[in-house]
């Protein structure tokens, strides 16, 4: 019974910490993601200007990217552990979040700014006029087309992820962790890419279907390749947990998540 307890205790601790590690990620990218990076300039390169669908399009890239690949591995590991269930309930958990975040920023916001904190924050650093209310709701503020794109192409991706992950592994059993977990990212991360683009830009806002495709292709490209580079941070995370619960004791949970969401489909 011990045993049994203790087990108990390493199983729940191991989804909090993916839970909390997946949850601040996700919605740290969504506050952070306003801002665009050159991703050439980066490295110090002149822009790409690859030709896509018409466009001459540069890796630039919402700053949100660079985390991304932390909820990638997350939700893969999730899956392998606790099934479709277990990326369903923190999947919604973080949706809840992420409205509840961006409802406090519009408060926050809206509320009028004291005038000695306008004053004493008047001029920048070069002594230029700066307007720091407008720069705080500037960087805070979404839109609203952007907001619910990203929400919904978020589940959408998180739900098909899971899906292909289980449908995978039902063919490759506990082996082969690398093409379960980049088959799965590499087509819900397709479909992320275009949902978001397409509702946050086409339905909400001016873009053409062009211009849409054109930057989808661009975003697919990094995350395709960043699902490809994380694999040994997927191994490594595999070899931690299994020293954590136990070489046989992780193997069945995988199992025991495995058949569980085999059974949901």
């Amino acid at each position: 019974m011990a045993v049994t307890t203790t087990l108990e205790k390493k199983r729940t601790n191991l989804f909090l910490v993916l839970s909390g590690i997946f949850i601040s990620n996700a919605l740290l990218a969504e506050l952070i993601g306003v801002k665009i990076f050159s991703g050439e300039a980066l490295f110090g390169l002149p822009g790409a200007q690859l030709a896509i669908l018409g466009s001459n399009l540069d890796f630039n890239l919402t700053a949100g990217v660079i985390i991304w690949p932390i909820v990638f591995v997350t939700t893969d590991i999730i899956n392998e552990y606790f099934g479709k269930q277990g990326v369903k309930k923190v999947s919604i958990l973080t949706v809840i979040l992420i409205l509840y975040a961006f409802l406090v920023i519009a408060i926050v916001t809206s509320l009028p700014p004291a005038q000695f904190w306008l004053e004493i924050n008047k001029t920048d650093t070069q002594g230029n006029p700066f307007n720091i209310d407008y720069a705080f709701n500037a960087v805070y503020r979404q839109g609203l087309g952007i907001i619910i794109g990203s929400v919904i192409a978020f589940l959408v991706s998180q739900f098909l992820d899971a899906t292909v992950f289980h449908w995978l592994r039902k063919y490759t059993g506990s082996k082969k962790i690398w093409l379960r977990a980049t088959g799965s990212t590499v087509v819900s991360q397709l479909v992320d890419s275009l949902v978001v683009l397409f509702i946050a830009f086409f339905v909400f806002g001016n873009w053409t279907m062009e211009q849409v495709l054109s930057v989808a292709a661009i975003n697919y490209i990094y995350k395709f390749a960043v699902a490809i580079l994380l694999t040994p941070v997927l191994y490594l995370a595999h070899y931690l947990i299994d020293g954590y619960l136990g070489k046989h004791n992780s193997e069945v949970l995988a199992e025991k998540a495995a058949i569980e969401s085999e059974q949901e489909s």
